[in-house]
């Protein structure tokens, strides 16, 4: 598998910065964001996407994969309708800007019965499920026309809970270009990741690496690599057996105030580690 990080796991930073500190780390690729502003966002021109692609591959750091936060706040099953075509909208900006930089797939939350950042806000399970559905299945045409895969990251959203569910629902949008973006780490509060990875199988299309403990739970329950619950065996184990080679992102929460250069040099070793390379 490949070894790539987050850019959440950065400081706020230049994205050159954050490019040389990965490739210094021993990282092979770093996952970028789409934001509201920055160096990638939703109003970047194309001419300024290829610069950061220029200035990643003069790293020697590929882009292969651009994640996004912006669906927290706008919901591909929204009740309001402008949100819902909002959301849609964020979505093809994203698989655009993905196709500029030269990344094959892009992060989306699939929907939200309830978000981990506004407990007060809820819908219904079947609304959500439906709406999202409907979603999906008219962005997977723009996903097909660009050749840029859609990730349908497993969050805690009270949403397509089980890998029996998310199998399902990827499979009703019946696209080659929509698949599962897999969280080992989120999976953990619920669940056994190497079951998830098993069940998904050929559907996964790009993995993040995290580790949680627990007895902890809650957000405080994550931790750096090898140091909770994960059962990194049995989880290389599993991709191995469904012959998923592809890229792996760690994913840190970024809530140590001191020593952050450190945590991706720790993160890099212990990846190593658990990719069998030490």
């Amino acid at each position: 598998m490949k070894k790539g990080i987050n850019i959440w796991s950065f400081p706020d930073q230049p994205l050159a910065k954050t490019f040389e500190l990965a490739k210094k780390a021993g990282f092979e690729g770093v996952e970028v964001a789409l934001g509201e502003t920055g160096e990638i966002a939703l109003t970047t021109s194309d001419r300024d996407l290829a610069k950061v692609k220029k200035t990643a591959a003069d790293c020697g750091i590929a882009l292969y994969s651009l994640s996004c936060g912006l669906y927290w706040d706008n919901w591909l099953n929204a009740d309001d309708a402008v949100e819902r075509q909002r959301a849609k909208d964020i979505v093809k900006r994203q698989l655009y800007a993905a196709k500029e930089l030269g990344c094959d797939t892009v992060l989306v939350i699939p929907g939200c019965v309830a978000s981990v950042t506004d407990g007060s806000r809820v819908c219904g399970y079947e609304v959500a499920y439906d709406r999202s559905l409907e979603a999906l299945a008219e962005l997977k045409t723009t996903a097909e026309a660009l050749q840029v895969n859609i990730g349908l990251e497993n969050v805690w959203n009270k949403f397509l809970l089980s890998p029996l569910e998310m199998r399902d629902f990827i499979d009703k949008i019946g696209s080659p270009f929509v698949g599962a973006y897999l969280d080992v780490g989120n999976v953990l509060l619920t669940g056994y990741p190497e079951q998830w990875v098993r069940i998904l199988g050929g559907r996964i299309k790009k993995v993040h690496f995290k580790d949680f403990r627990v007895n902890v739970g809650g957000l405080d329950g994550f931790v750096d690599l090898l140091a909770g619950d994960c059962n990194w065996p049995a989880v290389t184990q599993a991709f191995s057996d469904v012959g998923y080679d592809g890229w792996v992102s760690a994913e840190m929460i970024p809530n140590y105030k001191h020593c952050t250069e450190a945590i991706i040099y720790n993160t890099s070793t212990a990846m190593d580690y658990i990719l069998g390379r030490k």
